[in-house]
C-alpha cells in the first residue's frame, strides 16, 4: 500500500507546546480547610439535638429500670410468700432511709419487717448519679410488696428528671394494689423536679 508523500510531512513537533499528561491527586489546602469548615458547621448543628436525645433515652433507660426491678420484687414476694422490700441504697447492702434513689437500688426479703433485707439483698441496681434525678413522692423510702402482691401503705411515685432541666420528667407509680405504670409526669411533678435541680 502506497502513502502519499505528504502524509508525514505536515506533522511537525513543537516542544514548547507540548504538555505533561499528569493529573493532580488529592485536595489543596483551600478546599481541606473548606471540608474542615463544613464538618464543624454540621457537628455544631447537631450536637445540640444529639445531647437531648441522649438525656431523653436516660431517662427512659432509667424508669424502664426501675419498672423492672419493681415487677421483680413483686413477683419475688408472690413467689417466695415472704414481704419483699425495694428501696435506696448507698453502700448496696442496706436501706438508706432516703427519697433520693439516683445512688441506688436494691431489693430483697424482709421476714423481720425491720425494713432492712434479711441476709443480704437479693439485687443491687446501680447508680444513676449525675446523669438522673430520681426522687420518691410525700416521703416514702421504700415499697413493701406483701406476698399477696399487694404494696399496702407503701404506694409512692417515683420521679426521674433529667438534672439540667425538669421539662422531660417521667414516673412511675406503684399503687397500694401492687400495680406498677410508667407514665409522663404531671405539671405539679415537673414543678417538683424544677425544685430538685
Amino acid at each position: 500500500m502506497n502513502l502519499p508523500d505528504h502524509a508525514g510531512s505536515d506533522v511537525v513537533s513543537d516542544s514548547r507546546n507540548a504538555r505533561p499528561r499528569c493529573r493532580q491527586r488529592g485536595m489543596s489546602l483551600i478546599e481541606q480547610i473548606m471540608v474542615l469548615a463544613i464538618i464543624a458547621v454540621l457537628l455544631g448543628i447537631a450536637t445540640p439535638p444529639l445531647r437531648q436525645l441522649l438525656s431523653r433515652n436516660a431517662l427512659r433507660v432509667a424508669q424502664a429500670d426501675f419498672i423492672t426491678a419493681l415487677r421483680y420484687a413483686r413477683e419475688t414476694a408472690i413467689i417466695s410468700g415472704k414481704r419483699t422490700l425495694f428501696c435506696p441504697t448507698r453502700d448496696g447492702n442496706s436501706c438508706n432511709g432516703a427519697t433520693r434513689w439516683e445512688n441506688g437500688w436494691l431489693l430483697g426479703r424482709d421476714g423481720n419487717l425491720d425494713d432492712q433485707p434479711d441476709d443480704g439483698p437479693l439485687h443491687v441496681g446501680h447508680s444513676y448519679d449525675g446523669k438522673v434525678i430520681i426522687h420518691s413522692s410525700n416521703g416514702r423510702h421504700a415499697v413493701r410488696f406483701q406476698p399477696d402482691g399487694s404494696a399496702r401503705g407503701s404506694n409512692i411515685t417515683l420521679l426521674f428528671c433529667q438534672p439540667s432541666s425538669a421539662s422531660r420528667t417521667l414516673a412511675v407509680v406503684v399503687s397500694n394494689a401492687g400495680r406498677i405504670r410508667g407514665a409522663p409526669a404531671n405539671a405539679d411533678q415537673v414543678a417538683t423536679c424544677a425544685q430538685l435541680n
